[in-house]
């Protein structure tokens, strides 16, 4: 496989971020310290922005530091995060990650890979988006829509987005780094949509190979 130049991508990801807005993490980095981006990411998971957003601040409420939610009682987190999916599970991640929090790293947000991935709910997406939203370090955070895209794009050829995240590191200027995931996340989202996506408007349109693409409008 032909790996792009930096050139292209230079091309691809200068289009893509004067087109698009910040991602609600992205917001998120700017008016969050690190541990509410720690929990807000980790409420992220396969659920939308907009409840995120909104269930998120309501937590933040009544629990916005590690000693507060590490003393929460579990059914009044789950109370007011009910509106997210998996919020059992969530509930107990979070919960006993504020209590890790305390217990191994001082009451602070670890601020490397290694250290992250120990938290409960954190896997190498969560930690690398804190890294980049939290701590502005040099990471590529991949979900589904920085994984599909980097394939439709022909940057890569990966099948998870674990093997995405390496193929990129290898390929993408260390400048994009930061960038790429608010690009694409959003471009995902509103033009390069999963099922039949928005080829005809798209910004980006003679640049990308789209691969995997059957159908387009």
């Amino acid at each position: 496989m032909e790996r792009p130049t930096h050139a292209e991508i230079d091309r691809v990801l200068n289009i893509i971020v004067k087109e698009e807005s910040l991602t609600m993490l992205g917001k998120m980095g700017v008016k969050y310290d690190p541990f509410k981006v720690l929990i807000s990411t980790i409420l992220s998971a396969r659920a939308k922005d907009e409840v995120t957003e909104v269930v998120a601040e309501k937590l933040f409420e009544k629990y916005d530091t590690a000693e507060k939610l590490a003393r929460a009682d579990k059914k009044d987190v789950i109370r007011i995060i009910k509106r997210i999916g998996f919020y059992n599970m969530k509930s107990k991640n979070i919960i006993n990650t504020a209590k890790m929090l305390l217990e191994k790293f001082d009451g602070k947000v670890p601020d490397t890979l290694e250290q992250l991935t120990e938290l409960p709910g954190v896997g190498r997406k969560v930690a690398n988006c804190v890294l980049v939203y939290a701590y502005k370090q040099d990471a590529i955070p991949v979900d589904t829509h920085v994984h599909r895209i980097s394939n439709r794009l022909g940057w890569v050829k990966t099948k998870k987005p674990e093997e995405t995240e390496q193929a990129l590191e290898k390929i993408l200027p260390k400048k994009h780094w930061q960038a790429i995931n608010d690009a694409l996340v959003t471009h995902g989202k509103t033009i390069c949509v999963p099922i039949s996506p928005f080829c005809s408007k798209c910004p980006i349109y003679s640049h990308c190979k789209r691969k995997g693409v059957k159908t387009s409008r």
